[in-house]
């Protein structure tokens, strides 16, 4: 008798696992693994290279990306360029690096305004997450920018569109303080147009 009263639930348990199976498939496909993607090691020793060892707060930088967002499917070396009086512009430069896809050169630019004033060069080291193809990234990524530069010091902010975040970490000269908003354009050829 108690089975009897049991059998509906125990149906229902069923029907709402078969239910479920296809929807965990999915967000496994989703997924990245480890193959596809650069542990926190790989990713301190390239970015130490590029900026050169010692780089003043460059590990806890990375470590908080790696908390934030787990293991990046790529990252981009570069430069950018970027100055601000209210109204901004930055134009920068880099490869492209994704595990088990060829490099490949790309280019950004981009508009802000804000409260926002100075100008600084910077070597910028993008993480990259949940990219699937090299491609994917050539699109208009909104960007809220409140760092601090100076001289010697690492910093980082995010950008996000369409399930895929960009994590750019700068070490650059110059000053610039403030807070903007605007969207970075990255794009398969250079472009003097920000917009």
């Amino acid at each position: 008798m108690a089975f009897m009263k049991r059998r509906p639930l125990l149906v229902l348990g069923i029907i709402a696992a078969f239910a479920a199976l296809p929807a965990f498939a999915a967000d496994e496909k989703k997924k990245p693994s480890d193959g596809d993607t650069f542990d926190q090691d790989t990713v301190l020793h390239d970015a130490e290279a590029f900026f050169g060892k010692g780089a003043e707060g460059l590990g806890k930088v990375i470590e908080k990306a790696f908390k934030e967002n787990g293991r990046p499917v790529g990252y981009i070396k570069g430069q950018e360029a970027a100055g601000a009086i209210t109204v901004g512009l930055i134009y920068g430069d880099g490869t492209l690096i994704m595990k088990n896809q060829k490099s490949r050169r790309v280019f950004w630019s981009g508009p802000s305004i804000g409260f926002d004033l100075g100008a600084n060069a910077s070597k910028v080291f993008t993480l990259v997450y949940a990219m699937k193809t090299p491609g994917a990234i050539f699109q208009r990524y909104p960007a809220v920018d409140g760092s601090f530069y100076y001289v010697g010091g690492a910093g980082i902010n995010y950008q996000r569109r369409g399930g895929i975040t960009l994590a750019p970490i700068r070490l650059g000269v110059g000053l610039r303080a403030g807070a903007s908003i605007g969207y970075v354009h990255y794009t398969p050829k250079k472009t003097y147009n920000p917009f």
